[in-house]
């Protein structure tokens, strides 16, 4: 009998005694939860005999498995117990399949992939083997099941992985929607289904969002960065740079003598009218020897020292140092600039190169003085300027130490071995006085 159904069979009582005689009827057997007696107790005179019917339904369900089962009838006497008997036969339960699956998620989003979980269920009573296939009207996409087919015994359930693939990203504009279908169906030979079992079953619709690679907002972005990266260096940075020359230029012009400090002929204290030294008219005390200069900013006497116009810069000259630091993961490694004896180094600029897109740290610093501490991940090229230059003195050093956590990629496309960084320091290199 096919599960679901209702049977009937009947058992004949017979009450061979002398006596009256009560009899109990019960099922035993694998067939006791889904039979019934009825009726379960006959009173039976001697001679005299009792037809009782046995119904007989069978879930449909995983729990009463396919093949023969055992069916047995226990008729106890009420008046002799010891007389008790148990009838004894067979039932065929006839197979059905039924496999139960679930796609979950429903809906996935990724650039490139995503990854779905089938469940699936053996809601059948005989052991099968499943497979899974998967559908989409075009030919974007591609899919992989892990595994591709698995055994089920009755009630026995499973997971299963579903990797969906496109073939091209999306780089710009709206996101795409891929539909696809996922249907779990049994492989090999199969009984032929009952009129009222449904012979194919819908597939499980489901969805792969493929999200572009940059997105609306994340262009905008780019596009307020790039406008004001070009208004930096078209307008802030000529500016800056316009300011800083002009505080410079004034700072080492020589200032105007006051008239009350003129002597009688327009000449300063201190100097000669020429040759010799002079004590008359138009002459002021503590008058130099003839063929020294006039002591003006960064003026050099005749015996070749340096006269101090107050900005310790001394009229030098302006020069760029390039400090070029290499260095292997996980090593820290210094780099270093020294100013020359009896010089003095007024830093303006500072100009670092990240090329390859290093991670770790670097720490500038000059003589004892740290200037910045900043991570190599946060930039690619990175400046600093300063209106009034930071002097160094003789002796001491522009120090850049690199930490090497990680090396970048350089445009080759291939991981370099190391990290690399180039600093370029400028400013106006000075004699000192003495």
């Amino acid at each position: 009998m096919a599960p679901g159904d209702i049977a009937t069979t009947t058992v004949t009582v017979r009450n061979d005694s002398d006596i009256v005689e009560a009899y109990s009827l019960e099922i035993v057997g694998d067939c006791a939860a889904w039979t019934t007696v009825e009726p379960a107790r006959v009173s039976l005179y001697p001679g005299t005999s009792e037809t009782v019917t046995l119904r007989l339904e069978p879930p449909r369900s995983p729990e009463v498995r396919a093949g023969a089962v055992p069916l047995g009838v226990r008729v106890l006497p009420a008046e002799h117990p010891e007389s008790v008997r148990v009838l004894e036969t067979t039932v065929h339960i006839g197979a059905f399949h039924e496999l139960h699956s679930e796609l979950a998620p429903r809906r996935r989003r990724g650039w490139l992939r995503g990854r779905y979980r089938l469940a699936v269920r053996n809601q059948g009573n005989t052991p099968v083997r499943a497979g899974f296939t998967a559908g989409q009207a075009g030919e974007e996409l591609a899919f992989a099941f892990t595994p591709a087919e698995l055994p089920l015994e009755p009630g026995e359930s499973a997971e299963i992985g579903l990797r969906v693939r496109t073939g091209k990203p999306v780089w710009f504009g709206a996101p795409v929607v891929w539909p696809f279908t996922v249907d779990a169906a049994e492989t090999g030979e199969q009984d032929a289904p009952r009129p009222d079992e449904p012979a194919v079953r819908a597939p499980l619709d489901a969805e792969f969002v493929q999200i572009p690679i940059f997105p609306k907002w994340l262009l905008a972005l780019l596009a307020a960065l790039l406008a004001l990266l070009l208004a930096w260096f078209m307008l802030v940075r000529p500016a800056v740079r316009s300011a800083a020359k002009e505080a410079a230029t004034e700072a080492v012009q020589p200032r105007p003598t006051p008239a009350g400090e003129q002597g009688g002929d327009g000449q300063t204290p201190g100097t000669s009218p020429g040759t010799g030294t002079g004590t008359g008219k138009g002459t002021a005390p503590g008058a130099g020897s003839g063929g020294q200069g006039t002591g003006g900013p960064g003026a050099t006497g005749g015996d070749g020292t340096s006269v101090d116009d107050g900005t310790g810069l001394g009229g030098g000259r302006q020069t760029s140092q390039t400090i070029d630091v290499q260095s292997a993961g996980g090593e820290t490694k210094p780099g270093t600039y020294q100013v020359p004896k009896d010089s003095v180094f007024g830093v303006t600029d500072i100009v670092i190169a990240n090329f390859q897109g290093d991670e770790g740290l670097m720490t500038i610093t000059f003589g004892d003085r740290k200037i910045t501490t900043i991570a190599l991940e946060t930039f690619r090229n990175q400046d600093y300027h300063w209106v009034t230059p930071i002097k160094i003195p003789e002796n001491d050093t522009v120090t850049v130490e690199v930490t090497c956590e990680k090396p970048g990629t350089p445009a080759t496309g291939r991981q370099a071995q190391g990290c690399h960084e180039v600093v370029n320091v400028s400013g106006v290199l000075s004699r000192t006085a003495r």
